[in-house]
């Protein structure tokens, strides 16, 4: 993990399609290193699976080609023209047009002509409901895989029994039957792997079918295709991109391998368009709201994107395991030109603060639009928008963060940290680090690569740590095999598993250079993982499905079998501990922008005084466990009577630590200590956040779609200093598209009030998220449900008119008041 802004090349820095323009401030992308005419491919060196594919397989397309600029409503990311077929039967033609087989346009009398395709496509219609799709704000048909759906085609004659009729679907550019890129599916004589069509009527000129799709489909856009066959001739319909239909995985199908077997899981994993994600520190957790947005207009078309950019063969794509996989690989940026850039330097001029953001739809609209990496992620941005595509596909998916993460960087499966012979640390041996907090997703689906018993939830992780094979992505990974320290289980349970159940182990070098084992924290790593519950707003403790109980045999001999399996397999046979002297670290409820106090707790719990000489440390800290410089440190000598406590305070003031802030507010008190007759070593590591304020959002009046309705964000500036170049954003499904308000500076101890108008376009409870951000004060938000009435005449509209994501609006305040 670097501690600086990434800007890297991808696996298609080197092809000749390059966007329309030139976007600010990304850069333009650089040659490609690790493009598949040098060296492995993505699929050889990520997917066992697709190892054995030869380079010339016929569905890995090439990077899309077109302006970017040009996709709208009907326009297809992951879809593309197949180039196996005539030319005739690639162009779209009107919905009444057609051509026979023969492809000289002859229509002869008697043939069954194709007049028109009804695929009941919207929101309102049965396919759309019962599939659970009409929350998608797009005309097409959006389906889920293994349940049938209904459609009506038009004849220029009534329909026979001697007459051949055949559905044909096609995705990628060259479909092919075997592979499932090409399907055939004859009406009334049932098809091959779960895909059937059934005439449920036929009246005149007009034949209702009941289409079966298949539990095991490639997921993404197709193509859609009638043909006929009678004495008089064949007949084939051309490709409309308005018949051109979107399959997804489907949890509601119990041969869908992504299947969830509880309906309320479904509602908040799949269906659910706004979350909780969770950050700060175990004992002072911070919690925003997060706009997923899933069925927001041009999401679904940017979550096959960049299955596109990725190159994943269109084959591959009804597996979720690998899907999962490489959505892992492309929400970062690392090595492949994916949806974000990370950066934890602190400098955000070239792009956005992490802590800015309220929502993936901003992030994803601009990577379909441009084609380039979103400045800037950090591990929260890249789980809200893993969440945000895996939903909109169909996996069910939540956001789940793990406070005290560790990043092994040796394999270890421990967290080591080495000190000197007078217990000073050694930062050029200290190359493992502790996160504050972690944020990752969970997915659910079965495992038939694996052995029985590893099915259920599954880690993904987009934030670019460590490689896997060569690339950085991270799962999906079993939570049981996670739980049970079964590190030699794909993908990478080793390296999660080090981050939520290893051991801080602590190592002082002795007088002839080697180094010992003088003390071991086995309750500071996973010390809490949580998620947002399901249905409501609280959280949900999930530590219980990652570990055993700490302390317990099965925690203990999960962590030393997953420890066995590491580099250093023999670590715990040099472990020494006499320890009859406890210490605990306090930290009040600190407030950005006031005074402050933490303090040191020991406890003598032998039955002979003790003498402890103590050093406390403190320095600001990014939320990875990058450390800035102390600057403040205390000494002190403390003498313990037998079952005596004592405390140790450290008062810290505003002036003291403002000079050093960096993201997220968050401190590290170091604190380590001899005992004088034992030689016991005391250590300990405490992180803790200052609170940051709060937006408050009011709304005035009534929320009906189609109507324009009205919001007050008051915010009140909690530092004596003058904020500059605030911006607030603002966004919600169904409500806001994302908006970006420049509203200047605000200064110190200042309250300010905006209001802003929207137009609400989908009915139900709805989540409007803002933000506020600064370069002296960011991690500000608020959010406030919004229940919207159906409009007077039934039904949503949809409406791009909700605000514009692209460029800032300057905000004149309505109010301002001191303090």
């Amino acid at each position: 993990m670097t501690d600086g802004p990434r800007s890297d090349v991808g696996r298609w820095g080197g092809n000749p399609w390059q966007p329309p323009h030139t976007p600010s401030p990304e850069p333009e992308p650089e040659p490609d290193r690790g493009s598949r005419r040098g060296g492995r491919s993505f699929w050889a060196r990520c997917c066992a699976c697709c190892s054995c594919r030869n380079g010339t397989d016929g569905d890995w397309g090439p990077e899309p080609h077109g302006d970017r600029g040009s996709r709208g409503r009907g326009s297809s990311s992951g879809s593309r023209r197949p180039d196996s077929r005539g030319s005739d039967a690639r162009q779209p033609g009107s919905r009444t047009g057609g051509v026979n087989a023969a492809g000289d346009g002859t229509i002869r009398e008697g043939m069954l002509v194709v007049t028109g395709v009804d695929l009941l496509s919207a929101r309102s219609d049965q396919n759309r409901r019962e599939h659970h799709t009409d929350e998608f704000e797009y005309d097409e048909l959006i389906i889920r895989r293994g349940q049938p759906f209904h459609m009506v085609l038009h004849f220029s004659r009534p329909y026979e029994s001697s007459d051949h009729v055949a559905l044909e679907l096609l995705i990628g550019n060259n479909p092919e039957v075997g592979k499932g890129t090409h399907v055939i599916i004859p009406v009334g004589k049932g098809g091959s792997g779960g895909w059937k069509a059934q005439v449920t009527k036929a009246s005149g000129q007009n034949l209702n079918l009941r289409v079966h799709t298949s539990p095991n489909a490639i997921i993404g856009k197709f193509q859609f295709t009638v043909r006929t066959r009678c004495e008089a001739g064949e007949f084939q319909l051309p490709f409309d991109p308005h018949n051109e239909i979107y399959i997804l995985f489907n949890p509601w199908c119990p041969e869908d391998i992504v299947y969830v077997d509880h309906e309320d899981w479904r509602q908040e994993y799949v269906l659910n368009e706004s979350g909780r994600i969770y950050y700060g520190t175990e004992a002072q957790i911070g919690e925003r709201t997060w706009n997923y947005g899933q069925f927001d207009h041009g999401v679904l078309d940017a979550c096959l994107y960049i299955l596109d950019r990725r190159g994943m063969p269109y084959g591959g794509r009804g597996d979720p395991v690998s899907v999962s996989r490489v959505i892992s690989a492309m929400v970062n940026s690392l090595d492949d030109n994916g949806v974000l850039i990370g950066n934890w330097s602190g400098d955000y001029s070239r792009g956005t603060n992490p802590s800015a953001w309220v929502g993936s739809v901003e992030i994803l609209l601009s990577y379909l639009r441009t084609g380039y990496s979103v400045p800037y992620g950090q591990c929260w941005v890249f789980a809200g928008v893993t969440t945000t595509v895996l939903r909109c596909l169909g996996l069910a998916t939540r956001t789940v963060t793990n406070f005290n993460s560790a990043h092994d960087t040796d394999t270890s499966l421990t967290m080591d940290i080495y000190f000197d012979e007078n217990m000073k640390p050694l930062e050029h041996l200290n190359h493992d680090s502790v996160w504050n907090f972690h944020v990752w997703n969970d997915c659910w689906m079965k495992r038939p690569d694996l052995p029985s018993g590893f099915s259920g939830w599954q880690v993904v992780d987009a934030t670019p740590q460590e490689t896997s094979s060569g690339i950085f992505c991270c799962g999906p990974c079993s939570v049981e095999s996670i739980k049970n320290g079964l590190v030699y289980m794909k993908y990478d349970t080793a390296f999660i598993f080090a981050e939520v159940n290893s051991d801080k182990v602590y190592w002082q070098r002795q007088d002839d250079g080697s180094f010992k084992i003088v003390y071991v924290e086995e309750k500071a790593i996973g010390t809490l993982i949580i998620t947002k519950a399901i249905g409501s707003n609280m959280r949900d403790d999930v530590t219980h499905i990652y570990k055993h109980p700490e302390g317990s045999e099965a925690e203990r001999k999960a962590v030393e079998t997953a420890a066995a399996h590491g580099s250093k397999p023999n670590v715990y046979s040099s472990r020494d501990s006499a320890e009859d002297v406890a210490m605990q670290v306090e930290a009040q409820d600190a407030v950005m922008g006031q005074d402050l106090a933490v303090c040191v707790v020991l406890s003598n719990r032998s039955g002979s005084p003790r003498t402890v000489k103590l050093h406390l440390y403190l320095s600001v800290t990014f939320y990875t466990g990058v450390t800035g410089p102390v600057f403040k440190e205390s000494k002190k000598e403390v003498v313990l009577a037998p079952g005596a406590t004592d405390r140790v305070s450290m008062p810290v003031a505003y002036k003291e630590y403002r000079p050093h802030l960096v993201d997220q507010g968050s401190m590290l008190l170091n604190v380590s200590g001899h005992v004088k007759e034992s030689g016991q070593v005391l250590a300990k590591q405490h992180t803790f956040r200052l609170r940051t304020p709060d937006l408050s959002l009011t709304l005035l009046g009534a929320a009906v779609v189609g109507q324009e309705c009205e919001v007050q964000i008051v915010f009140k500036n909690p530092l004596p200093v003058t904020l500059t170049n605030v911006v607030f954003r603002l966004e919600g499904s169904g409500l806001q598209r994302p908006k970006i308000l420049n509203v200047g500076d605000i200064g110190g101890n200042e309250t300010v009030t905006l209001h802003q108008k929207f137009v609400p376009v989908r009915p139900g409870p709805r989540q409007l998220i803002a933000s506020l951000d600064s370069p002296q004060l960011s991690q500000v938000h608020g959010v406030i449900q919004v229940d919207v009435a159906p409009a007077p005449g039934g039904g949503g509209f949809f409406s791009d008119a909700g605000g514009d994501s692209h460029s800032g609006e300057t905000i004149p305040m309505a109010s301002r008041g001191g303090a």
